[in-house]
């Protein structure tokens, strides 16, 4: 039997390293990688049959969906955004999805969906939970703070002021005069002296720039440095559900107000510590005692609700990948 991993496409812009991390919550669990197939075009596969392990969103090429038959898919963590749902839920997709059930799924939303259709699917968490593979003994634990990507939907001026097009855009819908909306409401909750000495991290660096033995090196990098962190604030799920699985001390920041994104976190978003920003005042609340605001000296434990998850997704892999191919 072959073993696949996947790999991604990139946008105009940017890519994501959070799908690279995904990638190698999968990789743990191969025996070996044979090849890559791209997430994007799994429906063009012609070469040999091939285990695939199908975690993460799919997918932005809507019209590319059905997989290869040549894929032997191994259903886990799978998420359907709702942007998305509607082209994937055609008579052919949700045959395919019914050969292949049940349907392991990252969140409670993408299960509902499946279920609605008649398609058998369940609620798994993010594989990603697996990743204590990369854990590190407490000794090397450093001093470091690393703040991921915080309110990352908020105007910021790489999307802002991307091109032309998007520039008068985004002055006459008002965003470019919001980019200092995120600072001022990360002021609110993190005192400054952190956010002056915090390390600073961007897990979505520019596309076309990078090969996919970079991506997946960038990937083993941010780990490494996940997994010795005295601390982790991040908007990034990709960031904070390794950070649970590294046993690293982590703050998700959850500032999204749209559906698109929050659909994202139903089942997952219970699993961390975490401040509620409204995105339109910056008023927040915290589901953690917090006196003032995060500083460097703050001491949180995780709430360790991940633990179940994590154990019944690796019985769940380890039992589908290895089973006897039809």
């Amino acid at each position: 039997m072959k073993y696949a991993l996947l790999t991604y496409a990139e946008n105009n812009k940017f890519f994501n390293v959070g799908d690279n991390i995904q990638s190698l919550a999968a990789k743990q669990f191969l025996p070996k990688v044979d090849f890559y197939l791209n997430r994007e075009k799994l429906g063009e596969y012609q070469g040999e049959k091939a285990k695939l392990i199908m975690n993460g969103w799919f997918t932005h090429n809507v019209h590319d969906w059905v997989p290869s038959e040549n894929i032997n898919p191994v259903f886990v963590s799978f998420h359907m955004n709702n942007t998305a749902a509607p082209y994937m839920l055609s008579e052919k997709g949700i045959a395919y999805l019914k050969k292949h059930e049940p349907i392991g799924c990252r969140d409670q939303f993408t299960a509902d969906i499946l279920n609605d259709k008649g398609i058998e699917a369940y609620f798994t968490g993010c594989l990603t939970l697996t990743l204590d593979s990369y854990k590190v003994d407490d000794s090397k634990r450093t001093d470091a703070v690393y703040i991921v990507d915080p309110l990352y939907s908020y105007p910021r001026p790489e999307k802002v002021f991307y091109n032309t097009k998007a520039t008068v855009k985004n002055v006459l819908n008002g965003k470019a005069f919001q980019l200092n909306k995120k600072q001022k409401h990360l002021e609110k909750f993190v005192d400054n002296e952190l956010l002056e000495s915090a390390i600073y991290i961007n897990q979505e660096p520019p596309a076309n720039t990078y090969t996919d033995a970079e991506k997946f090196a960038m990937a083993e990098d941010l780990l490494q440095k996940y997994a010795t962190a005295k601390l982790v604030i991040t908007s990034r799920i990709h960031c904070a559900l390794p950070c649970l699985a590294l046993g690293t001390p982590v703050i998700f920041v959850n500032g999204f107000d749209k559906f698109v994104d929050s659909c994202r976190f139903d089942g997952i978003i219970n699993l961390f510590n975490r401040i509620d920003v409204n995105s339109k005042t910056g008023e927040f609340t915290a589901n953690f005692p917090l006196d003032g605001k995060i500083g460097k000296n703050l001491t949180i434990k995780n709430l360790e609700k991940h633990h179940e998850l994590s154990n019944r997704l690796k019985e769940l892999v380890n039992a589908n990948l290895f089973e006897t191919a039809v």
